[in-house]
């Protein structure tokens, strides 16, 4: 998780795409016209098991000049000993 918000704030798509689920991987994402400032991490739960893991994070971020947080519950699946991002659940 950490290392795909990293690589949100350095703009590294191909990375981003990588660590992907290929069931849910888009073909793109456009970081290069994205103006999102990305501020900070918190992840507030990590449960793990041999295959599959969720991850709780709060991300804050600064668009257009306001600052907002974006809150997620993820889901992971580990295939040949990588973690990839399946899929994520905002919260209000």
């Amino acid at each position: 998780m950490r290392s795909r918000y990293s690589a949100y704030v350095l703009g590294l798509e191909e990375y981003l795409l990588n660590t992907w689920h290929p069931n849910t991987r888009p073909k793109y994402l456009n970081l290069a016209n994205d103006r999102t400032k990305w501020l900070g991490l918190e992840v507030k739960r990590f449960e793990p098991n041999d295959e599959q893991a969720i991850v709780e994070f709060i991300a804050s971020y600064k668009e257009n000049g306001k600052a907002e947080k974006l809150l997620e519950i993820s889901q992971f699946r580990r295939i040949a000993r990588r973690w990839y991002y399946v899929d994520g659940e905002y919260q209000a």
